[in-house]
């Protein structure tokens, strides 16, 4: 295992790793992110809350594919870290992913990064 990485899980076509980073946990998805497998980025979420991570960075850089199941573990997930007084931020979207956020509106809804070097900079420059 990694050295940093908090833990993963994975089926044939979604992996999910784990990493805290300063103030963040960061959240990375690997492959497809659909209603079969919605559950295995769910749960990490809610685990990182749980654990007392109210700031989320998902790095969408290596996320294949996300459908409405996937996009709606994302908004539960940013619900429930804005109530604990943090946020979900999106790092890294390829064209294919963002799309579904561009078309549902959803984009508006989180703060989305180009890269996850800049969401893990902004998480850090408020703490200072």
């Amino acid at each position: 295992m990694d050295r940093g990485t908090v833990g993963s899980a994975q089926s044939g076509r979604l992996l999910v790793e784990v990493r805290e980073e300063g103030p963040s946990a960061v959240v990375t998805p690997v492959g497809e992110l659909d209603h079969h497998t919605a559950d295995l980025l769910r749960e990490p979420l809610e685990e990182c809350l749980t654990k007392g991570f109210s700031r989320l960075v998902v790095d969408c850089s290596r996320l294949e594919f996300c459908d409405s199941t996937g996009l709606n573990v994302l908004l539960g997930a940013r619900l429930k870290a804005e109530a604990a007084g943090g946020g979900v931020h999106l790092a890294g979207m390829q064209p294919v992913v963002a799309r579904v956020f561009e078309i549902t509106g959803a984009e508006a809804v989180f703060t989305v990064h180009d890269t996850l070097e800049d969401a893990l900079a902004d998480g850090s420059a408020g703490s200072g």
